[in-house]
């Protein structure tokens, strides 16, 4: 489903139109090699197009797909087709992408989230309540003694788990190494002290994906549980390090550094919903899905929404919620939604 706004002059059908083909087979003009092409089949089809309730020159458009566009198993081919060249189209002045339905072949090319809520409530052994964490602060320029002392301190106190923040990876105040050792002592004595399993997602985002390969791997020889990867590293990475998660039973935390640059505006870029649904496929265990209150902007409905699509087998239609479409998730284990910008 995209909101269209089309340019003056523009009519919404023929931009929903060729919004669908320039996302399928068609180009900027007519060639020859269409006749070698079954374009009838592999042609995305606009079948609806509706006005956006109280906005003027905005237009709600349904397209549908053939599931055969899209390889197996692959979010980079689903955005490369989805979103890949339409939102510099001319024919509209804005595009955003507001949700979508996959079918539960398609699902099954995934593998979804290596450990899920009920696995991990399990491993923590903790049940009948919210998880409670926090991120360590200041984000930058901690030593890594003190950063571990923060790391004790919090989960001394009460928390589940405490986190490195997105943009703390490898700098000269503070090696990657060093976080993680002293990290996972300050982990291992509150653990000691509350006779209780306790975590601390360490950031393993790096510039590379042997480099981080080989941090998640230090991750784990030093112990964690958990480990952590940012939304900006791209879908194959995330995919990549999900694979590994789940080979070395880790939990995977995503933070979604990034996304409000194309999911804040309202008529333009993507809705947060449609990245839940593609990192529940892609296979992460945990997301930032924003909260009502704290410091960044959300819409109770709107992020009511955020967790029913991380959190529920089967999602029905509910407009409210930002939900067009029902969608069955084909036993894909559940995403834990992280109340992120503070409560």
């Amino acid at each position: 489903l995209f909101r269209i706004t089309p340019q003056p002059g523009v009519d919404p059908i023929e931009a929903s139109a060729a919004i669908a083909g320039e996302s399928s087979t068609a180009t900027w003009t007519v060639v020859w090699t269409d006749l070698l092409t079954a374009c009838d089949l592999y042609r995305a089809k606009a079948y609806r197009v509706d006005p956006v309730p109280n906005v003027a020159d905005q237009y709600f458009a349904y397209i549908a797909y053939d599931i055969d566009l899209f390889e197996e198993g692959s979010i980079a081919n689903l955005t490369a087709s989805i979103i890949g060249n339409v939102f510099g189209f001319k024919a509209v002045k804005a595009l955003r992408l507001e949700d979508m339905r996959m079918p539960v072949a398609y699902l099954k090319t995934f593998q979804g989230p290596a450990t899920g809520l009920i696995v991990e409530r399990e491993r923590m052994d903790k049940f009948g309540r919210p998880f409670l964490g926090a991120t360590v602060k200041p984000k930058l320029g901690l030593s890594g003694k003190n950063y571990g002392r923060v790391v004790y301190e919090g989960l001394k106190g009460g928390l589940d788990f405490l986190k490195d923040d997105e943009n703390i990876n490898s700098q000269p105040f503070m090696r990657w190494r060093e976080r993680f050792l002293y990290s996972m002592e300050g982990v291992n004595k509150a653990s000691a002290s509350a006779g209780e399993i306790k975590g601390h997602y360490l950031n393993v985002t790096a510039a590379t994906m042997e480099d981080m390969y080989e941090r998640a791997e230090f991750s784990k020889e030093v112990g964690s549980i958990i480990c952590m990867i940012d939304l900006v590293i791209g879908y194959t990475a995330i995919q990549s390090m999900a694979i590994w998660a789940r080979k070395h039973d880790m939990i995977l935390h995503l933070h979604r550094a990034g996304n409000s640059t194309y999911s804040r505006q309202k008529n333009h870029g993507m809705n947060f919903r449609v990245i839940c649904k593609w990192m529940r496929m892609a296979g992460v265990d945990h997301i930032h899905a924003g909260t009502v209150v704290g410091k960044l902007e959300g819409d109770p409905l709107m992020i009511k929404g955020f967790y029913n699509t991380l959190l529920e087998s089967d999602t029905d239609i509910n407009l409210p919620q930002g939900l067009f479409f029902a969608q069955n998730w084909a036993s894909l284990r559940k995403v834990v939604p992280v109340a992120s910008g503070g409560i």
